[in-house]
């Protein structure tokens, strides 16, 4: 693979080559960004980023900004509003998983939990750094994200599997999966 080659999974849709370039990896450590991307990374379960990525906004808009104070109230009449609306992937689930996550975060908040902190304290803080040369070294989970979704599902989350909380570590800058040959894994390197 040639060096400065970016990571070869945003191929060339601008979308997701402007999400690869801007946004992955780079840490997030505000606790409602953090939940947000988590409430995302719940929805693309099974599918892949890009269909998620192209309906961000969208669910931004439908779903208060993903703001949990606002999720945690929804009933019945909006969960079938967000399930009648093409724009999101309509699962009734992951929608229920979205607002069931609200109160489970909130829940943690009341009783004086640091959301960020506690995501955070699974890689001690710091952004793990890789140093992976090819997509196939790439790890679809770690002994980091089993702990992480472990800790999630007691709290009371859902649709955080192991799977899905390392994807969302990659994608808050938890860890650092560029490749070595892309110009974002240097960057990034702190």
């Amino acid at each position: 693979m040639a060096h400065n080659a970016r990571c070869p999974w945003c191929g060339e849709d601008p979308l997701y080559v402007a999400y690869h370039d801007t946004e992955w990896g780079v840490p997030e450590r505000e606790s409602r960004k953090l939940f947000a991307m988590l409430l995302l990374e719940g929805f693309q379960a099974g599918l892949s980023w890009i269909t998620v990525l192209k309906k961000r906004a969208h669910y931004m808009k439908v779903m208060d900004g993903l703001l949990p104070e606002k999720i945690a109230k929804y009933d019945e009449e909006k969960v079938a509003e967000l399930l009648a609306d093409p724009g999101i992937i309509r699962n009734k689930l992951k929608v229920r998983g979205a607002v069931k996550n609200a109160k489970a975060f909130l829940d943690f908040e009341a009783a004086g939990g640091d959301f960020s902190a506690f995501l955070w304290s699974f890689t001690r803080g710091e952004t793990l750094q890789n140093n992976f040369s090819s997509m196939d070294e790439v790890p679809v989970s770690t002994p980091e994200s089993d702990d992480m979704s472990k800790a999630l599902k007691k709290m009371g989350f859902t649709f955080v599997g192991t799977t899905i909380c390392y994807a969302f570590m990659e994608a808050v800058g938890m860890v650092n999966d560029h490749l070595t040959s892309c110009p974002r894994h240097l960057e990034l390197k702190s």
